[in-house]
């Protein structure tokens, strides 16, 4: 059942189901008595890190938080196929942004290869384990269904057969897919997850870590419950869909000699309108060019958020306020772009950027004059202080500051109209210069020098305010504006390349820009006045200043 929710409602279902249950578990009499409450969050390193995940780490490493107890950083590096190193430095690298540590408790699946080996030995020396030659086709046309068993005609194999084959399956005997080690529960069980599971098969592919040393692997269903008990993990919090799974968990855990049983709680995961977060999806739009990588800022990935200006801070904040559900549900991606805009409107710089730069020329003022304007570096914290603006007789705006024949309703620059230059003067607008092709390249107009600061001491009013940089001291800057990846709010509902958003990125080129901001440093974010949040971007050099759009000002989240 997948139900869309408004954040509020999702909220409100139960935002503290999982610290009830802790509560529980470590209160008197609970399973977990006296026992410092430990979880763990497991990615495999097959693939960046997305927004989804950010809400997994929240509640992983934030749930150790709220009782005092610790959180297990592990590679769950069971599948060697598309597992890589530079996932593993880019996942560490994704937690440490968010603000969580794991200090040294960091572990690789293949750490435990070994004894998980000796383990399924045990289970077949045991009668609960056994060596199963069915081909993954005849494997899924022997399912059964609801009203008929699974069949398998190896499940009686002799134990000693089944020990000999699975020693040579480790030896590398056998071919992919020839042989697998097969659980021996229910085959006519209604969960399927218990029909006789896999729990090791054959791949004769190099391990990121392991090389060569091993051609058989755990499957995840066996390995994970194994790896939580070794290392003493007492809340295993994972997604909803391993609700079904947790009979095996627990079956794994209590047929296998283990030191610990930890308790497996379930999640909603995290879904977002108007984007992708299957990670075989994500790297297809990667792999096929249909962004520039996995930083891309178009995507969900937390690297393509950062550098998109998104910030720990409206991250955690967004993971927080949508709550811990027990329903998949379907969060607004505006509601993501609101608790953005919140954070950046209380840190943000406040500067002035012209990103469709016309002149503006003020024809009665000096021409060999200038001057300057002390300017509050952000209004929501004074602490942060002020700079100092230059301004001059040419000046760059905004070219739709400026209308020859105004419509309805249009307060700024237009023959004969007054507009305040923002912090700066009063300007009535005189005319305009063409092209020859009709298009506006100067703009003129009259300054009134009593109106410093912007005020009309004789009380008049002017409707509209607009902003400027001095044309005297500007800097060029290639400006990039990012909007949703996709068209529809449910790509997934079919083939989600045909909804690919052919304006998801327009480049600027020749904004203009403070002077100030050639210093600044990446990941810096500003508010580019009337325009939006902006950020630089990694490739961003004094010389060629590059910056991104995070958000713009607007905020469609409808607060309910």
């Amino acid at each position: 059942m997948n139900e869309k929710k408004s954040n509020t409602e999702e909220t409100e279902i139960s935002s503290n189901f999982i610290q009830t249950f802790i509560a529980e578990d470590i209160a008197p009499g609970g399973r977990f008595e006296g026992k410092k409450v430990h979880t763990r969050f497991p990615p495999e390193p097959n693939g960046y890190l997305h927004i989804g995940h950010a809400k997994a780490i929240c509640i992983d490493f934030g749930m150790a938080e709220k009782f005092g107890g610790i959180c297990n950083l592990r590679m769950d590096d069971t599948n060697p196929t598309k597992e890589d190193t530079e996932y593993v430095d880019a996942i560490k690298e994704d937690i440490r942004w968010l603000g969580f540590s794991w200090d040294d408790r960091f572990y690789y699946a293949s750490d435990y290869f070994p004894q998980m080996y000796e383990m399924a030995v045990n289970l077949i020396r045991k009668g609960l384990a056994y060596v199963c030659q069915l081909t993954p086709e005849q494997m899924r046309e022997n399912r059964g269904d609801l009203t008929h068993p699974a069949v398998s005609p190896y499940r009686d194999r002799p134990i000693e057969e089944s020990l000999d084959l699975f020693e040579r399956m480790r030896k590398g005997e056998f071919r992919d897919g020839e042989m697998t080690l097969r659980a021996k529960i229910d085959l006519a069980s209604g969960n399927f997850n218990m029909r006789d599971p896999v729990i090791y098969r054959i791949n004769h592919i190099e391990h990121h870590r392991t090389g060569s040393e091993w051609c058989i692997y755990p499957m995840y269903d066996f390995a994970h419950p194994i790896e939580d008990a070794l290392e003493g993990i007492t809340h295993s919090l994972c997604t909803l869909e391993f609700e079904d799974h947790r009979p095996l968990y627990e079956w794994v855990i209590n047929h296998i000699d283990l030191p610990d049983k930890p308790r497996q709680i379930e999640f909603a995961r995290l879904g977002i309108n108007n984007t992708v977060m299957s990670k075989r999806k994500l790297r297809q739009l990667v792999e096929n060019h249909y962004v520039n990588g996995w930083d891309d800022p178009r995507m969900p990935t937390l690297c393509g958020l950062r550098r998109r200006g998104y910030t720990p801070a409206s991250i955690r904040n967004f993971c927080e306020r949508i709550g811990v559900a027990k329903v998949n549900s379907t969060v607004e991606y505006s509601f993501l772009e609101h608790c953005l805009r919140e954070d950046l409107n209380l840190n943000a710089q406040r500067t002035m950027a012209v990103l469709h730069p016309v002149k503006l020329v003020l024809t009665n003022y000096p021409e060999d004059q200038t001057e300057e304007f002390e300017v509050e570096n952000n209004p929501e914290k004074p602490q942060n202080g002020t700079r100092k603006v230059s301004f001059s007789r040419t000046l760059w705006i905004e070219k739709e500051d400026f209308m020859e024949e105004p419509v309805k309703g249009y307060f700024r620059l237009f023959p004969g109209n007054e507009v305040r230059l923002k912090t700066a003067y009063v300007v009535r607008c005189t005319g305009c210069k063409k092209d020859e092709n009709g298009n506006v390249v100067e703009v003129y107009a009259e300054y009134d020098p009593q109106t410093r600061g912007g005020n009309t001491p004789d009380g008049r009013k002017v409707k509209g305010t607009i902003h400027w940089v001095d044309a005297e001291t500007a800097v060029d800057a290639e400006v990039r504006l990012y909007d949703s990846l996709f068209t529809v709010p449910d790509p997934e509902a079919d083939d989600f390349l045909e909804h690919i958003n052919p304006d998801s990125l327009k480049v600027l080129q020749n904004c203009k820009v403070e002077p100030s901001l050639v210093n600044e440093k990446v990941p810096k974010s500003f508010q580019f006045m009337r325009q939006g949040y902006f950020c630089l971007d990694y490739d961003s050099t004094p010389e060629h200043l590059i910056f991104n759009r995070s958000v713009s000002l607007k905020d469609s989240f409808k607060k309910k």
